[in-house]
């Protein structure tokens, strides 16, 4: 099995633990980043490519942080490759110069891709939030309020 992008496994993961553990408040970066166990220096840049591409929306403040631009059943891991690609076209220099890798190669890459394009636009956030609770993964939004004061 071919290994996904890295950069695009970071932006899903990054985008279902917004939309899981997000209650009321903003998801923080360092909270991300701990539950991760990924450096905030290499998370960043990647919130900030999908807020620029409207898959996040970023929120100033000390309780700040980042949320989902629009519902969870409405934002695509599709969306969120797409993002990650905007923001750093391919370069045409990677791909075969020779004569069988223009004629077979490519392709078949770019219907390999455009198959991936089309099952990735089929599987929302809302299907990972769902596939996360199935396996019980605890939500930092189901914990209980607490109204001490």
């Amino acid at each position: 099995m071919i290994a996904p992008p890295k950069k695009l496994l970071l932006a899903i993961e990054a985008v279902l633990d917004i939309a899981y553990h997000a209650g009321g408040d903003p998801v923080q970066s360092s909270d991300i980043s701990a539950r991760q166990g990924i450096s905030r220096r290499y998370l960043e840049p990647v919130l900030q490519q999908l807020v620029r591409a409207g898959v996040l929306r970023g929120v100033r403040g000390p309780r700040g942080g980042y949320r989902l631009a629009r519902e969870r059943r409405r934002t695509t891991l599709g969306e969120i490759g797409r993002a990650l690609a905007e923001a750093e076209p391919a370069n045409d220099d990677d791909l075969p110069a020779s004569p069988v890798g223009a004629a077979v190669v490519v392709p078949l890459w770019q219907e390999v891709q455009a198959s991936l394009d089309t099952r990735l636009d089929a599987v929302t956030i809302e299907d990972l939030c769902s596939r996360a609770r199935d396996a019980g993964v605890k939500s930092a939004a189901d914990r209980p309020l607490d109204f001490t004061i």
